[in-house]
């Protein structure tokens, strides 16, 4: 039931170790310059918000790595509020979204998730 001509092809992207490039370093290499922080800030901003991190999570750990916004609005909220908060969530570079049809569809991006752990990683100290 998808329309194809809306359909994008994304990027295949290399395995989590290989040459993800996080917003920011780990938090413990060195202070983030103010760039970096604006970015940091952002994500950590968009996921302070419970119904953000709820479907955040939702859209995350959906089969397949997407999720119709259909299948994810039961979070005790509005649809207007939920596509409100999936919005920041866009806007914050944590999200994509695809429209097939009458359906948007989200996605995390492996590399975003990859990002964001390397952010909160502790680097080892050089003895």
């Amino acid at each position: 039931m998808s329309n194809r001509s809306n359909t994008k092809v994304l990027p295949l992207l290399e395995p989590a170790d290989q040459g993800v490039a996080p917003c920011c370093p780990p938090l413990t290499e060195r202070p983030f310059t103010a760039e970096e922080a604006e970015t940091a800030a952002r994500m950590f901003k968009a996921l302070g918000d419970p119904v953000r991190l709820r479907l955040f999570s939702l859209v995350a750990s959906h089969e397949g790595g997407e999720a119709c916004v259909c299948d994810i609005s039961d979070v005790g909220v509005s649809q207007p509020t939920v596509s409100h908060h999936l919005k920041k969530l866009k806007e914050a570079g944590l999200l994509t979204s695809e429209r097939r049809g009458t359906w948007v569809y989200y996605r995390v991006e492996p590399s975003v998730l990859a990002a964001m752990g390397k952010l909160l990683t502790i680097t080892p100290i050089a003895a």
